[in-house]
């Protein structure tokens, strides 16, 4: 897992990149319409509607830029400025987060027997807010 050149490309975007990086499942462009009907196209054809080079550089550019996590990235349920005072707030975020520990923690578990571990969801690579 991860993208080229980034620290930490763990989460949902990097998802992006591992999907789309592949150009054939998320060309950048296409030169010509898909294919109306099964078994009509060639290897002419098809050189004729995936993107150029330079499309899908800038493409793959994109998706790098999209799935590196920003330098101040906060996962999920992390608030590190104290916005309630009140008990009841304070309670629940206190709770959001133990069960987010908890889910993390299974995930990590179950990650252990899997020959290629599955960190999309857990939510220590889940950016707490928008990052892009």
């Amino acid at each position: 897992l991860g993208v080229p050149g980034c620290s930490d490309c763990e989460d949902l975007s990097g998802l992006q990149y591992e999907f789309g990086a592949w150009m054939p499942n998320f060309p950048a462009s296409m030169r010509n319409p898909p294919p109306q009907a099964k078994g009509t196209s060639s290897l002419g054809n098809y050189l004729d509607t995936i993107p150029e080079v330079n499309s899908t550089s800038n493409g793959l550019f994109a998706l790098w830029v999209i799935c590196c996590k920003p330098g101040d990235s906060r996962s999920l349920g992390t608030h590190p400025d104290e916005h309630f005072t009140e008990d009841e707030p304070k309670r629940l975020i206190k709770t959001f987060q133990g069960r987010l520990a908890q889910i993390s923690q299974e995930i990590q578990e179950r990650n252990k027997s899997l020959p290629i571990p599955y960190r999309y969801l857990d939510p220590l690579q889940i950016e707490n807010s928008t990052s892009i």
